[in-house]
């Protein structure tokens, strides 16, 4: 692949939009069309609708499928029914987090295929560690980020908004689940997974039907007050519901216990082996998190307005005791907030005393546990 940067198939209808345009992970995506702040809460109070087609699609297929990925990544993928998707990761041999990942599983037993969707910055590096991985199975690692679009519809109005441009059954559709069905007569998989805090579905189309797609989702979303949203104000959605992001609170620096997500980690599977890339380390990792974890994940929560940065030093008794991942001002809480790795002697929520070196100086800080948001069922 060049170093050229690449672009959606909704490009040149972002920039009729109106968009602000910028470079993400080698594509040129909206980062907002308006107000990001608006865009923001249009998500959280109607609906908003996403051009995602920068993820990186992986179709693994073949008969030993489950044990390759089984093999390749750390969750327990045969025990994930057709249909349905799980949140996985795929380390390193020393169990440092390369990419965190969905897998849907789309084949029937007698024909197993899997979708990974990685993220756009890792989605190259995911490839490349899969096609390696494979060589000891009968099975076959297929690049299919060419072969998709993808645009999400999130936020409360968004099921009403998609069942009137489908007949697909969304009420019988669960929380991480994908079914093909047709929308606005373009076929898709029709996912409900989301990345806002919000309900939601994903939807992979054919790059050639995304415009159509795009088109008759702003219609049938006019009524109920749905806009096109960017990249800003997916971070704030995120960022409110305590949603991790790639090279912020994952990194190849980490295992899923340091980042608090071992539980995505399985030691038994449903394979021949229970063998996997990191197994050992990831061990040793989960034994380091019961007995002293070295720092964790939470939330902060200003007092002041000043918007603290990823980086940022977090401070106590005039002691570095963590670092800011990520920080932005929170448009549903009002205030500046932050999720930052800090030591455990000062994770516990209500903690205070605890302030951000924000350009020299100490702003006061409340620690809070995530998420920060969470939608009313």
């Amino acid at each position: 692949m060049s170093n050229a940067v690449r672009h959606t198939a909704l490009d040149a209808l972002h920039r009729s939009l109106g968009a602000t345009m910028t470079d993400f992970a080698g594509w040129d995506m909206p980062l907002r069309y308006a107000s990001e702040r608006d865009e923001h809460n249009a998500v959280r109070t109607r609906a908003g609708l996403f051009d995602l087609s920068h993820m990186g699609e992986i179709t693994v297929s073949g008969p030993q499928a489950v044990d390759f990925l089984n093999f390749a990544l750390v969750g327990n993928i045969g025990s994930i029914g057709v249909g349905r998707a799980r949140y996985t990761m795929i380390v390193d041999e020393n169990g440092g987090i390369l990419d965190d990942l969905i897998v849907y599983r789309l084949g029937e037993a007698e024909a197993p295929e899997y979708m990974v969707v990685a993220n756009a910055g890792n989605a190259q590096t995911v490839l490349d560690v899969l096609t390696e991985r494979v060589a000891q199975f009968d099975a076959t690692v297929r690049d299919d980020r060419d072969a998709y679009a993808l645009l999400a519809v999130q936020g409360p109005e968004s099921p009403g908004i998609l069942a009137s441009v489908t007949d697909a059954d969304l009420d019988g559709l669960k929380y991480y689940a994908g079914l093909p069905g047709t929308v606005a007569g373009v076929p898709a998989l029709i996912a409900r997974t989301g990345y806002t805090g919000e309900d939601g579905f994903e939807l992979f189309v054919a790059p050639g039907d995304a415009e159509k797609l795009w088109q008759a989702l702003t219609d049938a979303g006019a009524a109920k007050g749905l806009v096109p949203c960017g990249l800003s104000c997916r971070d704030t959605l995120r960022l409110e519901a305590g949603m991790p992001l790639y090279g912020h609170e994952l990194t190849t620096a980490l295992t899923p216990f340091d980042a608090g997500l071992g539980r995505v980690v399985k030691f038994e599977k449903t394979s021949q082996s229970d063998t996997f890339v990191g197994r050992a380390a990831l061990s040793a990792a989960a034994e380091r998190a019961e007995s002293a974890p070295p720092r964790k994940l939470v939330g902060l929560i200003a007092e002041g307005r000043r918007v603290p940065r990823a980086g940022m030093p977090v401070v106590a008794g005039g002691q570095v005791i963590g670092e800011v991942t990520s920080g932005a001002p929170s448009p549903t809480l009002g205030k500046p907030i932050a999720m930052a790795y800090v030591d455990a002697a000062h994770a516990e929520p209500g903690t205070t005393g605890v302030g951000v070196d924000i350009r020299g100086t100490h702003e006061p800080y409340e620690v809070v546990a995530l998420p920060f948001y969470k939608r009313q069922k």
